[in-house]
Parts: C-alpha cells; sequence; structure tokens
C-alpha cells in the first residue's frame, strides 16, 4: 500500500473520480428540477443565464488546464533539481509527497467536473432546463482551486529548499529508528548458528523492502520452527541467493516443504525501491549523498554539508542506543526470529569513508567532523561499550587523512588541538596516539 500511495497519480486519480461521480450526481439533480426549486425559493443560488453559464464553465476549463500545465512543470523542476543538486535517492520521498498529491487532485477533479457540467447544458430550451445551480457549485470549486494553486506556490518554494528535505528524511529516519528501539527486548540471546539450516531461495530480485514479522511468527510458532533472515532490510536480492533459513519440526512429505517454503517467502516483500519508513539505514545514505554533493566543484556548498553533519550526528547519537541484533521473541520471550541488521561499526565506517574521501581537504568540515566524534563520544547511555572503541577508531582514520591533506601549519595546529580535546572526553581504558 505504502509503494501505491507514493505514486505521484494516485490520490489525483481518486480525487478525480469523486469530481465525476459528483458531477454525475448534479446532473441526477438537475433532471429531478433542483435548479427550478432553487429559482422559486433562493434565486442567487443559481445562475439562470445560459450564455453567461458557458462562457464561465469555458473560462474554467481553460485557466484549469493552464493551471495544472503550470502546476506539473513546477514538479519536474522540483524533482530535476533535487536530483542535480542533491541526490537522486530523495525523488521517491518528493514524489510520494501528499499534499501535492491532493493539490494536483482537485484541479484535476474540478476540471472534470466542469466538462461535465457544460455538457450537460441543453443547447435550447426554457431556463429551468440549465443547470444552474451546478454552475453555481463550479465556480466554488474554482475559487477553491485558485486557493489550492496559492498554497501549492508556497508548499512547492519550501520542498525544494535543502534543508527542508533534509529535516524530512531525518524525521523519518528518527521515528523508525525510535520505534525499532521501543520494540526491543534487552535480552542477553545466544542464537543458534544457522549455516547447516535449510535455505529459501529467492525466486525473483528486488530491494528487500519488508519482511511480516508477524505472519513469521505465527508459522514459526505452528510449526516450531527457528527462522534467521539472511540479507539485511533493504539489500539488492539477486534471484538464486538465501533469503530465509529455517529449523525445526516439519513433515517429511516435500508437498509440506514446498508449501512451508512458499507461505515464509510470501512474507518478505520486494520492491524496485526504496522507504525511509521502511529502513532508517536510507536516511544516511541520503544525508550523506546530499553532504557529498554539496561539497562537489560543480555545487561548492559546504554550508550544506556541515548541516547534513549536524542531522547524522543526532542519528548517530540515537543509533548507538540500539544493539547491532536484532531478535523476534514470543509470548515466553523466547528468540524466534533471527533479524540481520547493519551493525554500528559497518555503518559509521561507511558514511565516514565517503566523507573522508571528499571532504577531507577542507578543514571547516574537518572540524565539524572532530565535533561530532566528540559529541557521540560524550554519550551516556551507550548500549555497548565498544561503541566508543568504533567511534575512536574513525577519529585515527580522520586525523591521519587531515594531516596528510593539509600543509598549512594553522591547519595543523586546529586539527591537533581537536584531537587534544577529544582525548578527554576518551574513557581511561583506551589510548588515542597523536
Amino acid at each position: 500500500m505504502e509503494k501505491l500511495e507514493s505514486n505521484i497519480a494516485f490520490y489525483p486519480s481518486i480525487i478525480s473520480l469523486f469530481g465525476v461521480l459528483f458531477a454525475f450526481f448534479m446532473i441526477y439533480l438537475e433532471s429531478i428540477g433542483i435548479s427550478k426549486y432553487l429559482v422559486e425559493h433562493a434565486p442567487i443560488l443559481v445562475v439562470n443565464n445560459t450564455e453567461t453559464a458557458r462562457s464561465l464553465l469555458t473560462t474554467f476549463i481553460a485557466g484549469l488546464i493552464s493551471i495544472m500545465v503550470f502546476s506539473f512543470s513546477l514538479v519536474m523542476i522540483l524533482l530535476n533539481q533535487a536530483s542535480s543538486n542533491f541526490s537522486p535517492r530523495v525523488l521517491p520521498g518528493l514524489i510520494s509527497n501528499r499534499r501535492h498529491q491532493v493539490i494536483l487532485g482537485i484541479y484535476n477533479s474540478s476540471l472534470l467536473y466542469c466538462i461535465f457540467t457544460l455538457v450537460s447544458i441543453a443547447p435550447e430550451g426554457d431556463k429551468y432546463q440549465l443547470p444552474g445551480f451546478s454552475v453555481l457549485l463550479a465556480i466554488i470549486f474554482m475559487t477553491f482551486s485558485l486557493g489550492a494553486f496559492i498554497y501549492f506556490i508556497h508548499s512547492i518554494s519550501q520542498e525544494i529548499q535543502v534543508n527542508t528535505i533534509m529535516d524530512k528524511i531525518f524525521k523519518k529516519s528518527k521515528q523508525r529508528l525510535e520505534g525499532l528501539i521501543e520494540n526491543e527486548k534487552y535480552i542477553d540471546v545466544e542464537f543458534e548458528d544457522s549455516s547447516d539450516w535449510k535455505s529459501i531461495i529467492a525466486n525473483t530480485t528486488g530491494y528487500m523492502q519488508d519482511v511480516n514479522m508477524k505472519t513469521l511468527a505465527t508459522l514459526a510458532e505452528e510449526h516450531h520452527l527457528k527462522i534467521d533472515i539472511v540479507p539485511v532490510k533493504g539489500m539488492y536480492i539477486l534471484k538464486g541467493i538465501p533469503v530465509l533459513k529455517y529449523k525445526g519440526e516439519v513433515a517429511e512429505e516435500k508437498e509440506d516443504h514446498i508449501d512451508l517454503e512458499k507461505k515464509l517467502i510470501e512474507a518478505v516483500t520486494f520492491s524496485n525501491s526504496e522507504l525511509i519508513e521502511d529502513n532508517y539505514i536510507l536516511a544516511f545514505k541520503q544525508i550523506t549523498e546530499i553532504a557529498l554533493k554539496a561539497m562537489s566543484p560543480g555545487v561548492n556548498d559546504p554550508g550544506t554539508c556541515i548541516n547534513a553533519i549536524d542531522y547524522l550526528t543526532e542519528l548517530f547519537a540515537l543509533r548507538m542506543t540500539k544493539k547491532d541484533k536484532s531478535y523476534y521473541f514470543n509470548e515466553d520471550d523466547k528468540a524466534i526470529i533471527s533479524i540481520k541488521t547493519v551493525d554500528f561499526e559497518e555503518l559509521l565506517y561507511n558514511v565516514m569513508a565517503a566523507m573522508r574521501t571528499y571532504c577531507k581537504h577542507d578543514i571547516i568540515i574537518v572540524q565539524k567532523l572532530f565535533i561530532m566524534f566528540q559529541y557521540l563520544l560524550q554519550q551516556n547511555d551507550v548500549l555497548k561499550e565498544n561503541y566508543k572503541e568504533i567511534i575512536i577508531k574513525e577519529v585515527v582514520n580522520l586525523r591521519n587523512d587531515a594531516l596528510n591533506n593539509h600543509q598549512n601549519d594553522r591547519d595543523i595546529e586546529v586539527i591537533k588541538s581537536y584531537i587534544a580535546k577529544l582525548k578527554t572526553v576518551i574513557p581511561s581504558e583506551y589510548s588515542l596516539e597523536i
């Protein structure tokens, strides 16, 4: 359902359908004499001149078409600029903006309503055959569309700003990560080695978007299984590689094995796109890509890179409160499903490897990265002790790259001063050589 809603045509199509249905409903009311009744009791609610009605509806149709063309052009410009200046990976989030979809749906539904109302005007006849009340509603819908257009201009001018894009990515990722942390049970688990378990092979390709844990848990309880989810969520799955491994008391008949494996693999959802709502790791990738694009010679916007590091700092601090390994527990607090996740060391290294490669020449960005490490080392609610050791390794890597790429004495002095500050917040059991 989320994939369907992220389509730019989903909500416009639904709202347009309502516009058509409402137009036919008004045609029916006109056929039973609603305009005749209103002319007699509330004439102000009826447009009672055929030429005026036709002129209004024709003008509305032409105006709405122009507004729609302009609005769609702005959306395309937004997507093109976001792809060029920030990252192509942010496009699904922009396309799935529900407010813009609803506004485009309002335009199209109003347009279709005006077209069907215009067609329903009888070429000849007395004044009661004119759908006067329907024309008045068309005026109201056009006024509403103009208001939606003004809001659309305001909204899209905000959406195109990089800070707004990063803030939305950050909030979605934070919400997803907080939900995972809240659902974690802090129980020490010794899960069995699954190397010799039965494997279920992928029969398609695509990103592993989501896994229905309730379905897997139900099957695990019914058949007394233990299940290991092999790939990390969000990973691109190639046809023929193992997706799930299971072990348990399964009937020996071949048909039962096939039926069970079919039910298990159906709990895994594959997609050609990735959503932050399903995979918080994607936010780290997108924000990092925005930062790197900002540091490219073609864009040259270190301020955006600094803002991106601020968002990454808070996300890393939140990630340090989550376990590297995740499990799904039954009602008896017994781990029945092992969920593979990207561990903190790999996540931090992947982000910093890109940052060091493209930003090590900029002393301002290097300072900001040292400040990020200082903040992370000062966190007290860290779940695992070796998280800080992982951070110290990246501090050493950044220090080495920074010193090797700066010859100015003042820059080297700044780098060493930040290293000295970091030494004051490093636990005594660790050592950092300058």
